[in-house]
């Protein structure tokens, strides 16, 4: 039986289980990437309501986000509409009219910023064609979260505020209350604002929705409406640098021969020294040769 055995390059496979490796961890690094950059969000009106139609037979969610941006990267929705299908005898239904109505995300350079405006704005609901369950002047609401900050929220309500046709003034004392017999009532939180060491949420204004309108089609419609919300994260704080490590001075180099010169500086010599004694040792000699030469002569 013939065998044939395919063996990969090492590089090769090197390759391949370094990119295998690099495939599992994507997700992980990814999401630790995001965390440690910061991040951001905005949105114009966020509803959370419930229809019900035909006598509590059927209920239809009403959920509608109008502008709702995030970021990391930077993003910006204009829409000045939202609309919802099915609950109007089949036709669109306008949740939302305004003049202005933006929302704004953006993270960079260690800042994660969110703000949202809404002006001229008018909020209705299925059974209420005509009679507007708020409408507003001018919200806008701000969040923003620096690296190593204390994050900022803040919410401003411009103008005056209407809720099912009522004039409403509203405090920071607490919620408004509106009540209208035969169609319902609507309770308003005006400008919210939470922060953490290193998060911020502002909202212009939150409602709390409960109407019964006198109609054959809707029965009731219950929920929360959000208007003009925005939030953001700080991006963590970049570690600083290591401080650079200090160097011991070089020890000192002598040359070579310097120490021997020294000690004959040392003692009084000079580079004459040898010959001196080279001429003594002469000297003591030719001494020695004359005393001996002249006792030999005298024994004689």
């Amino acid at each position: 039986m013939n065998a044939t055995n395919f063996r990969m390059p090492a590089r090769r496979l090197a390759t391949v289980a370094a990119a295998t490796a690099l495939v599992a961890a994507g997700p992980a690094a990814l999401a630790h990437a995001t965390e440690d950059q910061g991040r951001a969000s905005a949105v114009v009106l966020r509803t959370g309501l419930n229809v019900s139609l035909l006598n509590k037979g059927v209920n239809v969610p009403l959920a509608v986000a109008l502008n709702e941006v995030q970021a990391p990267q930077t993003a910006q929705q204009t829409a000045l509409t939202a609309t919802l299908d099915g609950v109007d005898g089949g036709r669109p239904f306008t949740v939302l009219g305004a003049e202005v109505a933006e929302a704004k995300a953006a993270v960079s350079d260690g800042k994660a910023e969110a703000s949202t405006r809404l002006a001229h704005a008018k909020l209705h609901v299925p059974g209420l064609p005509l009679l507007a369950l708020i409408e507003v002047e001018q919200v806008t609401s701000k969040a923003t979260c620096v690296a190593g900050e204390k994050p900022v929220a803040s919410s401003n309500l411009l103008g005056s505020v209407t809720a099912l046709g009522k004039k409403v003034t509203l405090t920071p004392s607490g919620p408004v209350e509106v009540k209208v017999p035969g169609v319902g009532e609507v309770r308003l939180d005006l400008s919210q604002s939470e922060t953490t060491t290193r998060t911020a949420a502002a909202t212009a204004l939150e409602l709390k929705v409960s109407v019964n309108p006198l109609d054959l089609n809707v029965a009731e419609v219950e929920g929360t409406v959000t208007l003009a919300r925005s939030t953001c994260e700080a991006p963590a704080v970049q570690a600083a640098p290591p401080a650079p490590t200090p160097t011991e001075p070089a020890p000192e180099v002598k040359p070579q021969g310097a120490p021997a010169e020294a000690g004959l500086a040392e003692t009084g010599g000079s580079s004459m020294t040898p010959y001196l004694a080279g001429g003594a040792v002469a000297l003591l000699a030719a001494g020695a040769g004359a005393v001996a030469l002249a006792r030999r002569r005298t024994r004689n």
